[in-house]
């Protein structure tokens, strides 16, 4: 018998051992199974039958798979989230995975933010499928069919946005300052959450149905999520790496452009998406929930950053202007 095949018997051998298993049942297992299919390892025969139009526009099926195609990278990010949250995985040289080490490795952690980075430029570069791949007027019928239910009720952005920062940051920037150097909870904090001014009515300010149901439906989940993230979330995680590990240049290379690409780029070309769908001549249009898309999604207005101990005064007061000037206006 080769020799390499021998030594991986003895390694598996090993490892069932571990577990008070025998590895001849596995091997008799191993004969029994069937060849593994790629439709069957991808379910994709599974997948393709997702997308459940509410009209008969043809447009519509592009808009669900955009947005299911969107939560996938997102879960994808999130499991990066969770990678740097619970520490790096301790491999051997054989591939074999130990657990988790106590402390974090900074090439692991710069490593896992650059993937979520990737992602999300991923998505922002392929948004002109849902900017320009769209016939307006056929959006703009078969969004009616689709009320109350919008993109704002996404969990897992919000997911994102939690594992990212420390929970203050996300508290609506007009009173923030009221949370400053206080022990509060985030319970209390979440009554004043960002998001909230995204989902009121345009004429009244009121609760739309959209934000009352996402409340509803998660409130309770991202509360408890922002509680487990309290002490590793990305910036306590960087926070407590030794002093000068902090001043990896790669790493805060990498947390400046997740700041970026999560609140700067990626609700911008949802704007840019508005403008061309919602904005009629000098009147605008509600979005779909009746969200209140123009002062919700430009940065400039929310001034929401996750890291603002890496950016100078300069960078902060212009956050997210030049963008728009150059992507939306096409001012140079």
């Amino acid at each position: 018998m080769d020799a390499n095949i021998e030594q991986k018997i003895k390694l598996l051998e090993e490892k069932y051992a571990q577990m008070g298993q025998d590895l001849n049942g596995y091997l008799d297992g191993l004969l029994l199974s069937n060849y593994l299919t790629y439709w069957d390892y991808t379910q994709v025969d599974t997948l393709l039958t997702l997308q459940n139009p509410k009209t008969d526009f043809p447009d519509e099926v592009i808009f669900i798979m955009y947005h299911q195609i969107t939560e996938l990278y997102f879960k994808l990010s999130l499991h990066e989230f969770n990678q740097i949250a619970n520490n790096g995985p301790d491999i051997l040289p054989n591939g074999q995975l130990l657990g988790w080490k106590e402390k974090i490795d900074t090439g692991f952690f710069a490593e896992r933010i650059v993937r979520i980075n990737r992602y999300f430029e991923a998505l922002t570069k392929s948004f002109e499928i849902m900017i320009n791949g769209m016939e307006k007027e056929q959006f703009l019928r078969y969004r009616m069919a689709l009320l109350p239910a919008s993109g704002f009720q996404s969990a897992q952005y919000r997911m994102i946005e939690i594992c990212s920062t420390d929970f203050i940051n996300l508290v609506d920037k007009d009173v923030r300052a009221n949370y400053a150097g206080k022990n509060s909870t985030i319970e209390e904090m979440f009554q004043d959450i960002y998001w909230n001014k995204g989902a009121t009515e345009l004429a009244t300010g009121k609760k739309t149905l959209t934000l009352k149901q996402f409340e509803k439906k998660y409130s309770a989940k991202f509360i408890a999520l922002a509680n487990e993230y309290k002490s590793k979330n990305l910036w306590a995680k960087y926070k407590a790496l030794p002093e000068a590990e902090q001043k990896n240049q790669n790493l805060i290379n990498a947390l400046k452009q997740l700041d970026v690409n999560v609140n700067i780029n990626w609700p911008l070309v949802h704007y840019k998406s508005a403008v061309r769908y919602l904005q009629a001549n000098t009147e605008d249009i509600a979005a779909t929930g009746g969200t209140n898309w123009q002062k919700y999604l430009p940065p400039r207005f929310q001034k929401r950053v996750f890291y603002p101990q890496l950016w100078t005064k300069e960078e902060l007061e212009d956050w997210g202007k030049g963008w728009v000037e150059t992507n939306v206006f096409q001012q140079k």
